[in-house]
C-alpha cells in the first residue's frame, strides 16, 4: 500500500481525486437523498484528505475507491454518525469500559482497547456496533488521519466470546468505513481454541490488512507497546483504570461529557482571558482597595520555592484551599493529592490545592484540563516548572456551580530542554511538537463532601438562636406532656379494669363460700322424730 502511494505523484493523486468526485456525483449521488447524508457528500467534495484516504487505501484504483466510498457513506447514514452523541447509546455500555482510548504504542500510535470478554448477544449487537462507531468517529474528528493500534485482550477468551458478526463489523470499520486508520491489530494471548475462528477472520481481511495482525504473548507484547502503557497483568507498569465518564486523552478537544463537548484548549484559554478582563473591569468600579484582592501567582524563575513576598501572595490565594495529604509519585512530577479533589457547598469547600513537584533535572511543562471547564477555574493551567521546584495550582468552583463525582481532572506533563522558553506561544508550540509517548498523564476525580443544611437568616444572631432553642424546648415539652396524658389515660383504664376484676372475683368467692356453707350445713336430708303432743286415741275394745 505504501509502495502504491510512492508510485503516484501529487498531480496524479489530485487528478484522481477530482475524477472520483465527478464520477461519484454523476454515478452515485443522483437522486440519493435517502442513501447518503448530505454532509458526508459535501465533505467528500471539499475535503481532499477525506477523499484521498479512500483512494490511497484502494491503491489508487478509482473504481475500487468509488465502491468503498459508496459502502462507507451508506453505513454512515445508517448509523447517523454525524448526529451520534453519547445520549444515543445506553449508559451501561460506557460504564463497562468495553472500548476506550488510552496510551500509545512504540510508534506513537494511539491505543484502542476494545472488548476484553465480549459475550455474544443478538439483542445488544446493534447497540455495541453503534458504541464502537461512536468512539471511532470521535477519534476521526479529533485526530484526522492519525492511525490507531487496536489491542484485543484474549487472555481469558473462550467459545462463548466468539461473535463472528461483531468481529467482522470491527474489521469492516477499519477496512471500509475508516480507511487508513488501522496501524496494527495486536491479538494478546489468543488461546489455541480460537485458532479455527481466526483462520476464518483472515479470509475477511485481505492481504493489506493481514500484515497488520500481530499475535503476541505476554513476553512478546512489549515489542510493540512499552511497559508504561501496559497493565500489570500484561507485564507493564501502567496503573490507569477506566472510569465513567472518562477523561479524554491529550488536548481535551472532544471528550464525552453529560454537559456537552468540552471546548478546545485555545477556546478555554480565551474564555479564561475574557473572565480575567471582566474581573479587571469589575475591580475598576469597585471601592475595595486593589491591594486587598488576590493577585495571580508568579513563580520564581530560579526554580526554588517563592521568596517571602511571593509566599505572602501565594498564601492569600491558598489560605482557603485545603492542603492535600496524599501524593502520586510520577516519573516527572510528584502530584498532591494522589487521587481526588474534595469540594463541598460551603465557601470554604469551593477551593482545592494541587501541588506539583518537579523531580527531574530538566524543566517540565505541564497543563491541567477538566471535563467541566464551565464549572472550574484552574490557575495556573498551562506553564512550566523548573527542576526541583514546587508549583501550587488553585482549582476553584466558579459562580454557583456545584462539584459532581462525574467531574475529572487531567494533569499532563512533558520534559523540556532547560533552555526552552516558558512563554505561552513557545509552550503552545512545544505541546504540538512533543511526542505523545513522552507525555505523562495523571487523573484526578472529584469527591463531593456531605453538606449540612444551610442555616436560615433568623438563626444568624444569638437572640434568634435563643428564640429558636426556646421554641424547640417548648415543642419537646408539649410532646412529653401529650405522651404523659396518653400514659395516664392508659393507667386509669388499667386501674378501672383491675377494680372490676377485683369486685368480680370477690362476688365469685362470696358465692362460692355461700354454696359450700349451704351444702355442708343446712341443705342436707334429716331423720323423722316423734309426733309432738298428739292426742290419745280411743282405747282398744276389750277382748
Amino acid at each position: 500500500m505504501a509502495d502504491g502511494g510512492q508510485a503516484e505523484s501529487e498531480q496524479d493523486i489530485e487528478r484522481k481525486i477530482e475524477v472520483i468526485r465527478q464520477r461519484f456525483k454523476d454515478e452515485y449521488a443522483q437522486d440519493s437523498s435517502d442513501k447518503y447524508d448530505s454532509r458526508d457528500v459535501e465533505k467528500l467534495q471539499k475535503d481532499d484528505a477525506f477523499a484521498g484516504s479512500y483512494l490511497s487505501w484502494r491503491l489508487f484504483v478509482v473504481d475500487d475507491a468509488l465502491k468503498m466510498i459508496d459502502e462507507s457513506l451508506q453505513w454512515r447514514r445508517e448509523f447517523r454518525l454525524n448526529d451520534l452523541t453519547e445520549g444515543c447509546i445506553p449508559k451501561w455500555m460506557f460504564e463497562t469500559g468495553a472500548v476506550y482510548l488510552h496510551g500509545y504504542d512504540k510508534e506513537g500510535n494511539k491505543l484502542c482497547s476494545p472488548v476484553k470478554l465480549h459475550i455474544k448477544d443478538a439483542k445488544t449487537l446493534q447497540e455495541k456496533k453503534k458504541y464502537v462507531a461512536f468512539w471511532l468517529e470521535r477519534y476521526a474528528r479529533r485526530e484526522p488521519g492519525m492511525p490507531l493500534t487496536v489491542v484485543f485482550d484474549m487472555s481469558e477468551s473462550g467459545l462463548s466470546n466468539i461473535d463472528m458478526d461483531f468481529v467482522r463489523y470491527i474489521i469492516n470499520c477499519f477496512k471500509v468505513y475508516y480507511p487508513k486508520f488501522l496501524s496494527k491489530m495486536i491479538m494478546y494471548e489468543m488461546p489455541w481454541i480460537m485458532n479455527a475462528a481466526w483462520k476464518i477472520v483472515k479470509t475477511w481481511l485481505g492481504p493489506e490488512a493481514i500484515s497488520k495482525l500481530k499475535f503476541v504473548s505476554k513476553s512478546e507484547v512489549q515489542t510493540f507497546i512499552g511497559p508504561e502503557y501496559l497493565p500489570a497483568y500484561m507485564g507493564g507498569t501502567d496503573a490507569f483504570k477506566y472510569s465513567y465518564p472518562p477523561l479524554p486523552d491529550d488536548d481535551f478537544q472532544t471528550p464525552i461529557s453529560e454537559n456537552g463537548p468540552i471546548v478546545s484548549e485555545d477556546e478555554t484559554e480565551s474564555k479564561d482571558g475574557e473572565m480575567e478582563s471582566k474581573d479587571a473591569l469589575d475591580n475598576s468600579f469597585s471601592s475595595e482597595p486593589q491591594a486587598l484582592r488576590p493577585r495571580k501567582v508568579n513563580f520564581a524563575e530560579d526554580g526554588s520555592r517563592p521568596e517571602e513576598g511571593d509566599r505572602l501572595e501565594t498564601g492569600s490565594r491558598t489560605r482557603a484551599a485545603r492542603k492535600p495529604l496524599t501524593t502520586f509519585k510520577g516519573p516527572l512530577l510528584h502530584i498532591s493529592p494522589a487521587e481526588e479533589l474534595c469540594f463541598g457547598s460551603k465557601e470554604t469547600e469551593k477551593k482545592c490545592l494541587i501541588i506539583l513537584n518537579n523531580v527531574t533535572k530538566n524543566q517540565v511543562a505541564f497543563k491541567v484540563r477538566t471535563t467541566a471547564p464551565e464549572k472550574y477555574r484552574v490557575k495556573p493551567s498551562n506553564t512550566s516548572c523548573e527542576p526541583g521546584a514546587f508549583v501550587d495550582i488553585i482549582v476553584s468552583l466558579h459562580g454557583g456551580f456545584q462539584s459532581s463525582p462525574q467531574d475529572r481532572f487531567l494533569v499532563m506533563a512533558a520534559e523540556m530542554d532547560n533552555n526552552a522558553g516558558s512563554s505561552s506561544p513557545e509552550l503552545a508550540q512545544f505541546w504540538k511538537d512533543v511526542p505523545k509517548s513522552k507525555v505523562m498523564e495523571h487523573r484526578l476525580r472529584c469527591h463531593v463532601l456531605e453538606s449540612s443544611p444551610a442555616p436560615s437568616p433568623v438563626t444568624e444572631s444569638p437572640l434568634a438562636s435563643g428564640i429558636n432553642s426556646h421554641q424547640d424546648l417548648q415543642t419537646t415539652l408539649l410532646r412529653v406532656a401529650a405522651s404523659s396524658a396518653r400514659l395516664e389515660q392508659n393507667l386509669d383504664r388499667c386501674l378501672w379494669i383491675q377494680k372490676v376484676l377485683t369486685h368480680l372475683m370477690s362476688f365469685v368467692m362470696a358465692f362460692s363460700f355461700c354454696t359450700l356453707y349451704l351444702v355442708y350445713t343446712g341443705g342436707g336430708p334429716s331423720c323423722p322424730g316423734p309426733a309432738p303432743d298428739s292426742a290419745p286415741g280411743p282405747a282398744p275394745p276389750p277382748s
